[in-house]
């Protein structure tokens, strides 16, 4: 598996993409440094793109990447090799080589603008570290739906769907819902629509570590009401936590059982 992921990793650091990808957040990066000067400033405004961004770049390149290898994931199953080890391998190549991106593409201008002495060290420290979730759980879930579709074109219909459902779609439904039904008791229905969507929880889990009360919305206020600012960080993680393991499980179960 190491051997699969380690091929897997520098495949797609050698691609034009992963560079575009890193080049991306490195200006942007400067660009709001630069016109904030305010390293905290910077990270507010960097949350409402990495937690749509990222989700859309993990999907689109887990698909392409399934999609591309194909013919050499057929020549890999020919071999002595468990599928586990496969599927994993490249799994953790293509989620590595993005988070890597994401990671080195924002921390070398928030270093060099001085980050190490700023109190918003630990603010983006969650911001990568959010980042990196959203990453392996929408790689995750782009593999699943290219496993369970052969055709090309339907694979990436589903995974932008997927990625338009979770970042646009279902804050209209959940907003709508709130609305319709104002008059009954929303808080554990907000507190279990949010948990049900990782982007929803990214965002909960950020707002709720710099605690901007102005930016926190009814879901954000009723998580951090009911559970308290630390105790809500606590469960917010650890859900996003299980939102990556649930679909890496599906991936394994699903790499056994397909017939190639």
């Amino acid at each position: 598996m190491l051997k699969i992921l380690k091929y897997s990793f520098y495949d797609l650091i050698r691609s034009r993409w992963s560079y575009v990808y890193f080049l991306f957040y490195l200006a942007l990066g400067f660009v709001l440094l630069f016109l904030n000067n305010d390293v905290s400033k910077a990270v507010i405004t960097l949350m409402n793109i990495i937690i749509v961004l990222v989700p859309l770049i993990g999907t689109i390149f887990g698909v392409m990447y399934y999609y591309n290898s194909r013919e050499f994931t057929e020549l890999l199953l020919a071999q002595p090799i468990k599928r586990t080890s496969i599927f994993l391998g490249q799994y953790l190549g293509v989620a590595g080589s993005l988070s890597l991106s994401l990671i080195l593409g924002l921390g070398i201008p928030f270093v060099i603008y001085g980050l190490f002495r700023s109190d918003a060290i630990f603010d983006f420290t969650l911001l990568l570290v959010t980042g990196g979730f959203l990453t392996l759980i929408f790689t995750a879930l782009s593999f699943n739906i290219a496993l369970s579709n052969e055709n090309k074109i339907k694979g990436f219909g589903y995974a932008v769907l997927l990625w338009l459902f979770m970042a646009v779609i279902y804050d209209g439904l959940f907003l709508m819902s709130l609305i319709l039904f104002e008059e009954y008791p929303l808080d554990t229905f907000s507190l279990t629509a949010t948990m049900l969507n990782p982007i929803d929880l990214s965002r909960t889990l950020i707002l709720l570590k710099l605690d901007i009360s102005a930016l926190l919305g009814y879901t954000g206020a009723v998580f951090k009401d009911f559970f308290g600012t630390n105790k809500g960080f606590l469960i917010s993680f650890t859900m996003l936590a299980l939102w990556t393991i649930l679909p890496i499980w599906r991936l394994i179960h699903k790499a056994k059982m397909k017939d190639f």
